[in-house]
């Protein structure tokens, strides 16, 4: 059975979601792509990231694509650009991103990162959304905890929903400070890239012995760390029905304190503060 997490609104999303970066630029065809993340929504993971960003839009089209006739089903999060953070500029990049998945209201919209826009502004245009009708809820993505205190200190900036961020066993700086700062609010980390990219962390030593002990894939190991946490939502990405099944099946994978502590010692948590990662 498919965990979930809970977010300030009280509303409950699927643990593990579908990420799409790299969708919609023509590497497959884009009804494969849909038939994809359809397949993912049959299996649990009902919440779909994307972003105005991702192939110039065209991953918010798939996603279109792939909710036609089941967006009741859906939790939908998408993101727009740092340049569109504006009082103006949220409005029509949210316009925009409606438009291409073919539906009226988003769940979830994020700040992609930080630009030069003042956050106070940025707050009030989402919050004049979410009164709109044309956003649920609203959150952010890459900002550090200095940016969330700045962004709790200004009038709104406490309907924050999330903090989006690159989180897996390779990339665990925000267990030192911002992990728990967002913890302690009821603030839960959407998780990117939880599996690494190019292939680096999925040759693991300790994933792969874990793996084993499992019967489980070094993928299914590292999402499942991600979800040791009860506040974090994975969202891997997949664009093909073997791998939608693998990170499906990551949710029937729970890691014992042995196999913890194997993947601490390969992967040491952080001592000390560091710049948070993106990619």
């Amino acid at each position: 059975m498919m965990p979930t997490v809970r977010l300030p609104d009280g509303r409950e999303v699927s643990a593990i979601g579908q990420g799409t970066w790299y969708m919609g630029e023509g590497r497959r065809p884009p009804s494969q792509e849909a038939d994809a993340l359809r397949l993912g929504i049959d299996l649990g993971m009902t919440l779909i990231d994307t972003a105005e960003m991702y192939g110039d839009g065209g991953a918010e089209r798939v996603v279109g694509q792939a909710i036609a006739g089941r967006r009741e089903r859906v939790f939908i999060v998408t993101k727009f650009y740092p340049h569109n953070a504006s009082r103006t500029g949220v409005p029509a990049a949210c316009a925009r991103s409606l438009k291409r998945l073919d539906t009226d209201v988003i769940d979830l919209y994020l700040l992609h990162w930080r630009g030069s826009v003042p956050l106070a502004e940025t707050v009030i245009a989402l919050e004049t959304l979410k009164e709109a009708g044309s956003i649920r809820a609203w959150g952010v993505s890459n900002l550090d905890v200095e940016d969330m205190e700045e962004l709790m200190s200004v009038a709104g900036g406490d309907q924050c929903a999330t903090d989006q961020v690159l989180y897996n066993p390779a990339y665990r700086g925000i267990e030192f400070d911002l992990l728990p700062w967002c913890t302690r609010r009821h603030i839960p980390i959407m998780a990117y890239s939880p599996v690494g990219q190019g292939g680096q962390l999925l040759r693991s030593r300790a994933l792969a012995e874990v793996a084993a002990r499992h019967r489980a894939t070094p993928a299914q190991i590292a999402i499942a760390w991600g979800l040791r946490q009860s506040t974090v939502i994975s969202i891997p990405k997949a664009g093909n029905p073997a791998h939608v099944r693998e990170n499906a099946g990551a949710a029937e994978v729970v890691l014992t304190p042995e196999d913890i502590a194997l993947i601490d010692t390969a992967h040491p948590p952080p001592q000390r503060k560091q710049s948070l990662a993106m990619l």
